[in-house]
């Protein structure tokens, strides 16, 4: 097997992983969203250290908690902590289908941002992709009388994430690791709070206090938010961009099954209208996206042949 077949495979099982995570955050429905994010920051955290002291390369946290880039790592991990409690809230209330909208659109989210952040040109395609998303939302939104907010807050938050990720330049693994180190000591107040019964209105802490099925769930979501990214990681230095943005369509798509067949969660005319838009243009943006990285690749390799460097 050779090494692209590997990150392809690798990156499948990851987005197949993320789009299937709602069936299991559905089993922690009776823990507040607030308790769940909790763990998954802190068991995150201790997932990551250990495949980072193992790669050897847990040196090189401390290098993004200092300095400048500490600001950066913040906004980030703010940006993410954001993106996991509006995905599990989603899941807990019945709105699945809003969330699996919010990872379709963020690929277009994240087209304009490029465009406000860093004065990239859109062509053709992009300007249409982007245009036909705007219009899924304001269908839905006329359709429902409600304006989609989990799913925009949950791909701009994303964009916004991907954004200051790019400015972070660091590894993936590496980066979030510092990510979630700095949220750390906010989990660590809110469940010790719990426990303690310190927060009025909250129903005591229920990694304690509950049963050891909901306990070992709440352990495993630190291996259930890291193992992906991993892979996630594995495959990115193995398949080439293009790739990877089509096969993270995967995880979307899982979560719309999902909340539609498993969940139950109303689709209605409204829903096809908006849906078939954001798929329009997602194959829209995909296509321009394949032909462009064709287009690089073929110029490359002419380049290459000629005895030219690229760069």
């Amino acid at each position: 097997m050779n090494e692209s077949l590997k990150g392809v495979l690798a990156m499948i099982a990851a987005c197949a992983i993320w789009g299937l995570s709602s069936l299991y955050y559905k089993l922690l429905e009776q823990v507040p969203p607030l308790e769940v994010l909790s763990h998954r920051t802190l068991w995150s955290a201790l997932f990551f250290g250990i495949v980072l002291a193992f790669q050897g390369r847990l040196g090189q946290v401390p290098a993004l908690l200092g300095g400048r880039r500490v600001l950066l790592v913040t906004l980030a991990a703010l940006c993410i902590s954001a993106n996991w409690f509006m995905f599990i809230l989603s899941i807990q209330i019945g709105h699945a289908m809003q969330a699996s909208l919010g990872y379709y659109i963020f690929p277009l989210v994240a087209v304009v941002l490029g465009i406000v952040a860093f004065g990239e040109r859109p062509n053709a395609a992009q300007a249409v992709a982007v245009t036909l998303a705007l219009l899924a939302v304001v269908v839905l939104t006329w359709g429902l009388g409600v304006t989609p907010w989990i799913s925009l807050t949950i791909a701009v938050t994303f964009g916004f994430y991907g954004l200051l990720k790019k400015r972070l330049d660091a590894g993936p693994v590496v980066s979030v690791t510092a990510e979630v180190l700095v949220l750390s000591p906010i989990a660590l107040v809110w469940l010790a709070g719990l426990q303690i019964g310190a927060w009025p209105g909250q129903p005591p802490a229920h990694f304690t206090l509950s049963d050891p099925r909901t306990a070992a769930l709440l352990a495993l979501s630190g291996i259930l938010t890291g193992g992906p990214l991993v892979l996630f990681s594995y495959a990115a230095r193995r398949v080439n961009m293009a790739t990877v943005g089509l096969i993270q369509y995967v995880n979307p798509t899982l979560q719309f099954l999902i909340a539609t067949f498993i969940f139950a969660e109303p689709f209605t005319p409204w829903h096809l209208a908006a849906f078939a838009l954001i798929w329009a243009a997602l194959v829209i943006y995909s296509v321009a996206t394949v032909a462009r990285d064709r287009a690089v690749r073929r110029a490359s390799t002419r380049l290459s042949t000629s005895g030219i460097s690229p760069t």
